[in-house]
Parts: structure tokens; C-alpha cells; sequence
């Protein structure tokens, strides 16, 4: 058995010493000629890539390239791209049975309608997009036809069907030789036949009931327009849940004699999850968690997916490899479990399962929801990308940068960093009449130690000129180092993740997690004790109030995590949810540090 004691676990780990931002855009609207039955539009959201895109519907990026050249060298949120209909059958990632075709919605098209344009009835458009409703089946937006019915096609079955026959009487049957011949009783025999009361006699025409073996083909009934269309308003009943099951599934090495440092991160996520446990039972709800060791590779997960607690699941935390959860999203497809996964930003699982919550923020969203941020706060600034020689650069998160500053059209100017014209060469850019934002175009902490004393020193003595800094997520690791020139220079982050030492929540969570286990969390950012806890409030919270089915109230939820925050958004009317909450944290002058969730 794989299965690990929630107790024992967790006395010895006690011992042991992470956007599908949707811009209103007008959607484009297709003229009849431009339709063609090989090809459909897809609108680009913001962050999505060519590579996500051609995920989503199982085609390639060159069938992408082909037929829009231009997506070469960019694309943009609000622009469509035509997008070919793979052949039905051909399924992406694999799934065989993934068989659908992929429709663009257009002016004054309704589910019924489409239902009659592919003789697929509308409850099977519903089915295979969950995420439908009326306000996403709106022009522009893409879903997906069944190529074949899903359920609601003519079925045939075998069934016993009782049907009477005449039977004569032949010379010398009696009763009981009746009875027996046709395996019928006396009683029944005479109650379809009243005149047998009066004896058995040769020549006479009875019924005798005889079952027989028959297909019977069922139709499912023929819904009218205005029910079909109804669908997408439909309310979802909650599906309460009175004990939540929770399986985790994580790499815990017990066959190690020390776990590594990576280990020891994936039991404080544990022991994190478990101060969630804890807190919502002191709450009143019921939570039953399973923990299993995947160790590394498919094995031992393809054992534990055998496990029957994993099929009576309400949700499955966890995997970290991505050969691990492939079968694991695979599992909670065909189970219909909800699934998170934790840790990783680069699977593609969840732009084709419905079922997964994927809580790291991919790069591409991060980055769109970041630069809209940016945008926001500087467009009346004088905005300087200030290049570092040598260094490793934020390529994705600049150019991402700069197609929102050229859409908005927000100016900015660039500077490449030498030590010994710096300080010149930086003030004659920098403005009075306007604040000074100086954005590097690499995030390492080698670049922060070259420019950062110098570009301090002129903040300090002429601060005339407003200096603030705009930078990355991995800056919170560098407080030890840079702490004082971030309030210096006003810098603003852009991040996923930030606890405030301070605050009492995080300051709460330290003590109950050091009362525990006797220890404090490892020095790395995230910190994945807390990512834990974070989690566990989240999910364990939202099946408490709105049941299994809990993605239907998403809206509703609400929870302010002490250091991940969570705004999933579905990535297609078919697939997913991604977190695309997005923190900007300031370092004031004031020696004061706020954050605040990007909405």
C-alpha cells in the first residue's frame, strides 16, 4: 500500500529540519464569405501564445504560421487568427477520444441553432463545454461540436418483451401438459383464457403469453427551440458534500535517508496543507486527507491511481513531474474530480480537462497582467528600459511590455548601462516635470548591484526627479541585499506571490506552524508551507459552501491568501482554470510595503 497515515505522516515529518485576462475587445465579426468549413477564428486573450493556442486545438504552430504569417513575429490581445479544423478523430495530446470540430460563433447564431446546422443535439454542445453559458456563447468565441452525439443518439438495446400467440388445442392435452409445455401456471393460463373453466377440449384457440428476445431501438425526445436555447441559463445545482476526500500526491522520498532540500519543500507544503485541515475543522468541516508518496517517474502514481480512495476523491492535490500528472489529469477527467496542480506553470493538460486548477500562473499570463499593470500605473510617467550588458534578460516580459505600451500608446525611451557614463547618461533622461520610472530589462540580483547605488544616489540628492523602479518577482529574494535601495527608489514588483512578514495573518501562521513541528520554514521564496495553507483554505472552503461543483460559484468565493491569492479563469469554454492573480508590491519611501491584487 502506498497510502500513508495522516498521523503517523505527520509525526515524522514534524522531525523533518507556485492571463487569461480577458481585454474588452470588440470581437471581430466574420462575413459569410470568409467562412469556410476547413478553417475557423480564434480571438487571442491576453497571454495567450501561438504554442498555447495551437494546444487548445490540436493542431500545430506551424498550421498556425501557414495560414497567418504575420504571428511570426507577434500577436496581440483582440486580433483573430484563422486556425484549421483538424480532421475528427485527430486528437491533440493523444486522446483518442477526443473527437470534435471547432466552431467560431457568429451574428445571431443560437445553440439551437447550431444544434440543427450539426445535427448534434444542444444538450451535447452543453456537455462538451462546460464553461458554455450565455455570457461566454457570445460572437467571436469558440466552442466545441461534438463530431458525433455524445449520449443523445438513437440507441438499440436488447430487451425480454412478453407478447401473446394462439395456440390449438390438440387431442389428449390437458391442462397441466399446457402448463408445462409453455412454463406457464394454471392460474394465468385461465385468466386470458376465461373459457377453459369449462375443461380442455381439442380444436379450442387459446392465448398463451410468450416472452421473446427483442432489439428496441430508444429516441432520445425532440427538445423545441426555446428549451434548447434555455440550456445556457440553466441553473447548476450545488452538489454538497458532507465529508470533503481530498487525496495529496507528492514526492515525499520516505526510502531516502535524508531528504533533499527539494523534498523537504514538498513536506511543508504538506504540513502547510495540514494547518488548513486543522483550521476549518476547528470550523466544523469534515475533511478526510489522504497522502501518498509518488516517489519519481509513472510507477508509483500508476499504482496509487488503482487505490479506491482515489475514485471516491472530491479533489486531488499535487504531482509535481509532468509525466506524473498526465495520468493523474487523465484519471480525474474520466472520474470527474476536481484536480490542482500545485506547482508547475508549464503543463498543457489544462487547456483540454475541464477539471484541473492550475495555481502557478504560466509565464505568458503573468507577464500580460504585469505589463497591464505597469501600464496602468505609469502611463503619465517617463519611462526608462534600462539595459544591463552581460546580464540575463526578461526578453518575454519586455516585449510583452512593449506591445501594451505601443497599443496604448505610452512612450518610453531606452538606455544600456556602462559604469562609467551611468550617472550622465541617466540624468540627462530623467524629467522633472514627470515621475522617472526606471525598468531593467534583466531581473538578476548582478544587475541590481551594478546600476542600483548610483541611480540611488541621484534619487537621494536630487530628488527632484522622482525616481521610482519597476522590476520582478525574484527581487523578494533579494531583500537581504537590497532592501533599503527598493524604499529609496519607490520600487514597485510585479509578483504571484508575497507575504508580508509582518501582518498579522502571516505572523499567526509562523507561531501555529513553529507550535507544530518545532521548526521554521527553509529560507526560499515561495514558501511552500504557506502555499499549503493557502491552498487548503481555498479549495477545502469552496467544497464546503458550494459542493463538488464548486467551479460554477468561482465568482463567489472569496479568499485573501497571506501569500498566494486565487482568480482562476477558465482558458476555453472546454478546457481549465488558471490563477491569474497577480500582486504589485511597493516598497515606499515611507519604509512602508503594501500590496495589491492586479484586477
Amino acid at each position: 500500500m502506498n497510502k500513508i497515515s495522516i498521523y503517523v505522516l505527520t509525526l515524522c515529518l514534524s522531525f523533518c529540519s507556485v492571463s487569461l485576462y480577458s481585454q474588452n475587445n470588440k470581437a471581430r465579426i466574420i462575413t459569410t464569405n470568409e467562412l469556410n468549413d476547413n478553417i475557423f477564428y480564434h480571438t487571442i486573450e491576453r497571454g495567450q501564445t501561438v504554442y498555447s493556442i495551437a494546444t487548445m486545438y490540436g493542431v500545430t504552430v506551424d498550421d498556425i504560421y501557414r495560414l497567418n504569417p504575420e504571428s511570426r513575429e507577434s500577436i496581440k490581445a483582440g486580433a483573430t487568427l484563422k486556425i484549421p479544423q483538424r480532421d475528427a478523430g485527430t486528437a491533440p495530446m493523444g486522446k483518442a477520444e477526443d473527437n470534435f470540430l471547432y466552431h467560431t460563433i457568429q451574428p445571431k447564431e443560437t445553440l439551437y441553432s447550431l444544434s440543427i446546422r450539426y445535427a448534434v443535439p444542444g444538450t451535447d454542445i452543453i456537455e462538451a463545454n462546460p464553461g458554455l453559458s450565455t455570457s461566454t456563447f457570445t460572437i467571436g468565441k469558440t466552442i466545441r461540436i461534438p463530431a458525433t452525439p455524445i449520449e443523445t443518439l438513437p440507441t438499440k438495446e436488447v430487451k425480454s418483451v412478453t407478447k401473446e400467440i394462439e395456440y390449438t388445442i390438440a387431442k389428449k392435452e390437458t391442462m397441466y401438459r399446457i402448463c408445462r409445455k409453455f412454463n406457464i401456471s394454471s392460474t394465468e393460463l385461465i385468466k386470458r383464457n376465461p373459457e377453459l373453466k369449462n375443461g380442455v377440449k381439442a380444436g379450442m384457440v387459446i392465448k398463451i403469453p410468450v416472452e421473446t428476445k427483442e432489439t428496441v431501438t430508444e429516441t432520445a425526445p425532440v427538445m423545441h427551440e426555446r428549451d434548447v436555447n434555455a440550456l445556457l441559463s440553466t441553473p447548476k445545482k450545488i452538489e454538497r458534500v458532507n465529508m470533503i476526500k481530498v487525496a495529496l500526491l507528492l514526492p515525499f522520498m520516505t526510502n531516502e535517508a535524508k531528504p533533499s532540500s527539494n523534498t523537504q519543500r514538498f513536506i511543508e507544503y504538506y504540513e502547510g496543507l495540514l494547518l488548513a485541515v486543522d483550521s476549518l475543522r476547528n470550523s466544523g468541516c469534515s475533511i478526510e486527507l489522504s497522502v501518498f508518496d509518488t516517489g519519481n517517474g509513472t510507477k508509483k502514481v500508476k499504482e496509487i491511481l488503482k487505490e479506491d480512495v482515489l475514485k471516491e476523491a472530491n479533489l486531488i492535490i499535487g504531482a509535481v513531474q509532468n509525466d506524473q500528472i498526465a495520468p493523474v489529469a487523465e484519471f480525474a477527467e474520466k472520474n470527474n474530480i476536481k484536480y490542482v496542480i500545485p506547482f508547475t506553470s508549464k503543463n498543457d493538460d489544462v487547456l483540454s480537462n475541464a477539471n484541473i486548477f492550475q495555481v502557478n500562473t504560466p509565464h505568458s499570463y503573468l507577464y500580460a497582467k504585469a505589463s497591464q499593470a505597469g501600464c496602468d500605473l505609469f502611463a503619465n510617467d517617463n519611462i526608462i528600459l534600462l539595459k544591463v550588458p552581460g546580464t540575463e534578460e526578461k526578453t518575454d516580459f519586455v516585449k510583452a511590455l512593449q506591445g501594451e505600451m505601443k497599443q496604448r500608446n505610452i512612450s518610453w525611451r531606452e538606455l544600456t548601462y556602462s559604469s562609467e557614463t551611468f550617472p550622465v547618461e541617466m540624468e540627462a533622461m530623467l524629467s522633472t516635470d514627470k515621475r522617472s520610472v526606471i525598468i531593467p530589462t534583466s531581473g538578476s540580483l548582478e544587475a541590481l548591484n551594478k546600476f542600483k547605488a548610483p541611480l540611488r544616489m541621484l534619487a537621494e540628492t536630487k530628488p527632484e526627479y522622482n525616481i521610482t523602479m519597476f522590476g520582478y518577482p525574484e527581487w523578494q529574494t533579494y531583500t537581504n541585499e537590497c532592501l533599503d535601495d527598493f524604499f529609496a527608489l519607490n520600487t514597485y514588483i510585479y509578483s504571484f506571490f508575497y507575504a508580508d512578514n509582518l501582518s498579522p495573518e502571516v505572523s499567526d501562521f509562523y507561531s501555529k506552524y513553529k507550535t507544530w513541528y518545532s521548526k521554521t520554514l527553509i529560507n526560499i521564496f515561495p514558501k511552500y508551507g504557506i502555499l499549503g495553507f493557502d491552498t487548503g483554505m481555498f479549495f477545502f472552503d469552496a467544497i464546503r459552501k458550494y459542493g463538488s461543483n464548486f467551479e460554477n460559484n468561482l465568482g463567489n468565493i472569496r479568499y485573501k491568501g497571506i501569500q498566494t491569492c486565487f482568480d482562476f479563469e477558465r482558458v476555453n469554454n472546454w478546457g481549465g482554470f488558471i490563477n491569474t492573480s497577480t500582486f504589485i508590491v511597493h516598497y515606499q519611501s515611507d519604509y512602508n510595503v503594501t500590496r495589491s491584487e492586479v484586477r
